[in-house]
C-alpha cells in the first residue's frame, strides 16, 4: 500500500491549507470545500448582478457561475469557454483567499471592460491562469480568440 493514503485527511477532516512555491512567490493553498456544489446558471445578460457576461459568487460550499445566454447563443462553444474560465477563476480566487466581495468591490468600481486584466485587481493573476486555460481550450475546440473577443 502507497504512503500516499496516509496523507489524505480522514472523511469528516478538514484538510490543512498546504504552503506551496511558485516562481516569485509562496502561498497557501486552501482545498476544495468537502462538499464543493457547482451551480451553472445560464439566463439573460439583463438578468447579470452587474454589467458582465459571467460572473461567480460563493455561498459556503456552493459556487455559483452565472453566464449570459446570449454568449452561447451566438456559438455554443463559447459558452463552454466562459464557464470554464469562470469556474478556474473562482476556484484559484477561493483558493487565494480572495472573497466574492473583494472581485465584486474591484469590478464595481472599474471603469473599464475587462477588470480582471488590470494587474493592480486583486484577482489579476487567477483571472489570467484562468484566461489562459480558456486560451487552449478554444484551441482545442478550434475557436479563433479574436473571434470569441469580439462577439
Amino acid at each position: 500500500m502507497s504512503n500516499d493514503l496516509a496523507a489524505r485527511p480522514r472523511a469528516g477532516k478538514r484538510a490543512a491549507p498546504v504552503a506551496m512555491a511558485s516562481p516569485g512567490r509562496t502561498v497557501s493553498f486552501r482545498p476544495l470545500p468537502s462538499k464543493l456544489l457547482v451551480r451553472l446558471r445560464v439566463l439573460p445578460h439583463r438578468a447579470q448582478r452587474y454589467d458582465t457576461e459571467g460572473d461567480w459568487i460563493w455561498h459556503d460550499q456552493t459556487l455559483e457561475i452565472r453566464i449570459s445566454r446570449e454568449v452561447g447563443e451566438h456559438d455554443p462553444r463559447y459558452g463552454v469557454l466562459l464557464f470554464v474560465h469562470e469556474l478556474i477563476e473562482a476556484l484559484l480566487c477561493r483558493a487565494d483567499g480572495i472573497t466574492t466581495a473583494c472581485v465584486d468591490a474591484f469590478d464595481l468600481a472599474y471603469p473599464g471592460a475587462d477588470p480582471g486584466e488590470d494587474p493592480a485587481a486583486p484577482y489579476h493573476r487567477q483571472h489570467m491562469s484562468a484566461e489562459a486555460a480558456e486560451r487552449a481550450l478554444a484551441d482545442y475546440l478550434g475557436i479563433d480568440w479574436q473571434d470569441y473577443l469580439g462577439r
